[in-house]
């Protein structure tokens, strides 16, 4: 299992949100690139990147910044979410150099676009699955769905998707836990690795989700920029 840093790009800054709120944020650097670097030197085996404005926009908007990233860690698993809309796009990103695309919103509006994703690029799509009080949110988690993750988690079983990042909307950046319940009964239902997103907070947390079946690993953010979850510590935790 892996602990995934999270790189959140506002207005070309690193930033964390409360609740998704883009008015809500906490600015931590204005260098990605020297973000990146600093988790790669604290021992993270993968990146997770969010193009927030880009989600909001429906269009990638930190497209230079996400290759700078992949330029300066060429060997290193990134994976990017934010306004990937289109096949030119996951195309894009991947001759860039990064590991796998994050299909959110466009995965819960045009499902059958996952499929084709998959089938275009092997291996290397992944579903973001944002959810409030168990609904799917879209569009930087501004509108609520009528669809259960659950449910739209399981229509991708057999599409190809590599993994699925599920975040609990009402934990993320909030520093309140991870919601490990809804999270392994995702993976039981759906069959599919997910990667846990959302309320990752300090050692305990990595503690409940170490073993859980089909969890592949958990996204922190804020926990680890604010210093309670040291990351090196963690990863060892769950490789021991």
């Amino acid at each position: 299992m892996l602990i995934i840093p999270a790189i959140d790009l506002k207005d070309g800054k690193c930033v964390r949100l409360k609740q998704g709120r883009m008015e809500d944020d906490t600015v931590f650097s204005d260098d990605p690139v020297a973000t990146a670097t600093h988790w790669v030197n604290e021992g993270a085996r993968r990146l997770h990147l969010v193009d927030l404005n880009g989600a909001f926009a429906g269009t990638p908007i930190h497209k230079n910044v996400v290759e700078a990233i992949a330029k300066a860690h060429p060997t290193l698993p990134i994976q990017i979410g934010g306004g990937i809309r289109s096949l030119e796009t996951i195309e894009h990103y991947l001759d860039a150099g990064v590991s796998y695309v994050i299909i959110g919103t466009k995965a819960a509006k045009e499902p059958e676009f996952v499929e084709e994703a998959c089938k275009a690029f092997a291996g290397k799509i992944i579903v973001g699955i944002d959810a409030k009080d168990g609904f799917v949110a879209t569009d930087g988690w501004a509108n609520i769905l009528d669809i259960k993750a659950t449910d739209l988690a399981k229509r991708f079983a057999d599409a190809g998707v590599s993994s699925i990042v599920y975040t609990d909307i009402a934990r993320d950046g909030m520093m309140q836990g991870v919601n490990i319940e809804q999270t392994v009964a995702l993976a039981q239902y759906c069959g599919l690795p997910i990667i846990a997103s959302g309320g990752v907070t300090d050692l305990e947390d990595v503690k409940h989700l170490k073993g859980q079946p089909g969890i592949l690993g958990a996204i922190t953010g804020r926990a680890i920029y604010e210093g309670s979850l040291q990351l090196a510590e963690a990863q060892a935790l769950l490789d021991a």
